[in-house]
């Protein structure tokens, strides 16, 4: 616990470091570079717009320059002229124009790693990822210029970007693998003994806590069809599946939504979805689940998004009927995208489960927070924290020695850290630790585990 605090302090300290010199302006670079005659002649160029002109100029010099410090605005030219070189070929020559968008895209990436607080790269990076039709991405990056204050009309212009690209949307997916090592797969309490009337009893077949190595995977898609020019039906599926070396532990839901999806105004959109999941345990079906849910996202203001989600599903089980009933979920979350680099993120909400045993019945609160600042050097870091509350209904005798009912609190702590720096077709290897304990009145109700996960995350 006392590690895990001291790890989100850390992200804290980094965060209030990253406040007090993030938004210092860059001098104009007077490099050696900046003032080659041919880095000169391309920067009139690509003020006349002749961009293939310039960029003949500008490529061999990007080249042989790899590894300077001072070839900033080389990149910049580079990746800006290739953007625009980009827009001027004909349809017909789709394959030239991604080769351009790649290169823009490849140029300006080098530039952030070092420099991530360069607002003007991160808009024309944004740009290229539009031009590229990866919305998920160009949105991303566009956001995070809005945080850096920009002047009115380019707050205008990346506005229409955004509506643009909201209005084009129509295929959407996802997917992701990464290797997850556990102290404590099952979640399961390491105590042997149960007390009864103050007497000690042992637990038949005890094997307490199990480690692991797993790998999980994920993915899912989505369609959006329009219906209207505010109105679209959504239609999509995802998977998840975790895997571990005893397959009593292995854990698979699929899930399917379908409904209508309104845009009420600029700044608000909400969907009405039909839903149903399946969940399976060590290979054989668990559950399964029939509701809807209610989805609402609004910009409250150029850096500050809210969503909020209201799910109701009635569950049957297979084998262990007295579980089943219904449960409900709501939850308000925010991301805040303080300053091009730093982005802060929390939510809170509650949950109700009304299976038909009135002992499993249940009532919880949750609240998180958290932030990610990219760093120089490529370095991009994390924290976490989560608080969970779980009352329930019911008698839990012998669990609960007077016969009372039972109560949970369960502390999540994570950090994380990747390398901007280290991608594979765009993915980054992502390191995340997590540690989890709950504690509970209920004997052999509490846990404590510690994961983590190698994952690969889209980005730039």
């Amino acid at each position: 616990m006392k590690k895990s605090i001291l790890l989100i302090v850390c992200i804290m300290l980094l965060a209030l470091a990253h406040l007090t010199a993030g938004d210092a302006v860059a001098a104009p670079s007077q490099s050696h570079l900046s003032s080659d005659p041919k880095v000169r002649a391309a920067r009139g160029l690509v003020k006349q717009r002749r961009y293939f002109e310039a960029l003949k100029l500008l490529g061999p010099i990007a080249r042989e320059s790899k590894g300077r410090a001072d070839r900033t605005d080389v990149l910049f030219l580079y990746g800006l002229s290739a953007i625009e070189a980009s827009r001027r070929l004909p349809p017909a020559k789709a394959k030239e124009r991604t080769a351009l968008l790649d290169a823009a895209v490849s140029s300006l990436r080098v530039i952030l790693i070092e420099k991530p607080a360069l607002v003007r790269v991160r808009l024309e990076l944004a740009r290229a990822f539009f031009y590229k039709n990866e919305d998920d991405l160009s949105r991303r990056h566009f956001d995070r210029v809005l945080a850096g204050k920009p002047p009115k009309a380019m707050v205008a212009n990346i506005n229409r970007f955004l509506r643009i690209m909201r209005a084009r949307r129509r295929w959407s997916a996802h997917f992701g693998f990464s290797i997850a090592p556990d102290t404590n797969i099952g979640a399961v309490s390491d105590s042997e003994i149960i007390y009864i009337y103050d007497l000690p009893f042992r637990r038949n077949n005890f094997e307490g806590e199990n480690s692991g190595l797993g790998f999980v995977f994920w993915g899912g898609w989505e369609y959006q069809h329009p219906l209207g020019q505010r109105l679209r039906l959504r239609m999509g599926t995802d998977i998840s599946r975790r895997e571990y070396e005893e397959s009593r532990f292995d854990q698979m839901t699929i899930s399917f939504h379908a409904g209508p999806r309104w845009w009420i105004s600029p700044n608000t959109e909400m969907s009405m979805l039909a839903s149903v999941r399946q969940r399976r345990s060590g290979g054989f079906v668990h559950s399964h689940e029939f509701g809807g849910r209610f989805e609402v996202e609004h910009r409250l203001t150029r850096r500050i998004r809210l969503s909020g989600r209201a799910s109701l599903h009635e569950r049957d089980y297979e084998r262990d009927k007295h579980f089943e009933g219904s449960h409900l979920d709501l939850a308000l979350v925010g991301s805040w995208v303080l300053t091009p680099t730093l982005q802060i993120r929390g939510g809170f909400g509650y949950a109700a489960e009304n299976p038909e045993s009135r002992t499993w019945r249940n009532r919880s609160r949750w609240g998180r927070l958290g932030a990610s600042i990219a760093l120089p050097l490529g370095f991009t870091v994390g924290g976490n924290a989560e608080l969970r509350a779980t009352d329930y209904q019911g008698n839990w005798f012998p669990f609960v020695s007077d016969n009372s009912s039972r109560e949970d609190d369960v502390r999540i702590f994570s950090v994380s850290v990747f390398n901007r720096a280290f991608t594979t077709f765009g993915f980054s290897p992502q390191l995340i630790v997590v540690n989890e304990e709950r504690e509970s009145n209920a004997q052999l109700y509490d846990y404590k585990r510690t994961r983590a996960e190698l994952r690969f995350v889209r980005q730039f």
